[in-house]
């Protein structure tokens, strides 16, 4: 993996769009090199998000009173909500990048975070004709603890990561999360019992040396 130091912004629970509307302001900034490669780390309040592919029966009943948004980002149906780090990767790629390349560096880096929260887990490959199976899954329950979504324009990644911290899972059960309706989402308060959020906070920040 290339060394690849980020600039950190840190915040609390931020309105989903208005988190898409300074991301794209960083994305702007970062294609005119007028900010660093950045690694934004946050919340949401519930919200479901769906790519542009996410087939219409995948979506919740809306009497869960919880909203669907429309993104710009690849991959399908994902849910947000407290007790989840969400992080935003405003990165610019080498000429000799693409962006599958870097989503399989964001595995790589969220699993050495994991081992190092002690949990083990993998990122796995796509079999010809599946559905993409980007994110990282817990080795030992096989369950997925990490949904990723990214896109590039001209350049510069946008979107990123959720990681199931300590937060309510039972949302997961109202839709067909990443367009894979066998996939058994977790938490690391699901597999390891216990769940610190400024812990993962850290050990995130360090395997993305983001500071």
């Amino acid at each position: 993996m290339r060394e690849r130091p980020l600039t950190l912004i840190q915040d609390e629970l931020v309105d989903y769009e208005k988190a898409m509307e300074r991301m794209t302001d960083l994305v702007g900034e970062r294609q005119r090199d007028e900010r660093p490669d950045t690694l934004w780390l946050l919340s949401h309040p519930s919200v479901f998000t769906v790519g542009r592919r996410t087939p219409l029966h995948h979506l919740p009943d809306p009497a869960h009173g919880i909203p669907v948004v429309e993104t710009g980002r690849g991959g399908q149906l994902t849910y947000h909500g407290p007790g989840q780090l969400v992080g935003y990767l405003i990165v610019k790629l080498g000429e000799d990048e693409g962006i599958v390349d870097y989503v399989r560096e964001v595995e790589l880096r969220l699993v050495s975070a994991l081992a190092e929260l002690g949990l083990q887990a993998e990122r796995r490959d796509t079999p010809p004709g599946s559905e993409l199976l980007t994110g990282v899954w817990t080795t030992e329950t096989g369950r997925k603890v990490v949904s990723i979504g990214m896109r590039q324009s001209r350049g510069v990644t946008s979107h990123g990561f959720a990681l199931n911290v300590d937060g309510d899972l039972e949302p997961w059960h109202w839709a067909i999360p990443c367009g894979m309706p066998e996939a058994d989402m977790t938490s690391l308060l699901r597999e390891r019992g216990s769940a610190d959020l400024s812990e993962v906070r850290a050990a995130v920040a360090a395997a993305f040396d983001a500071s």
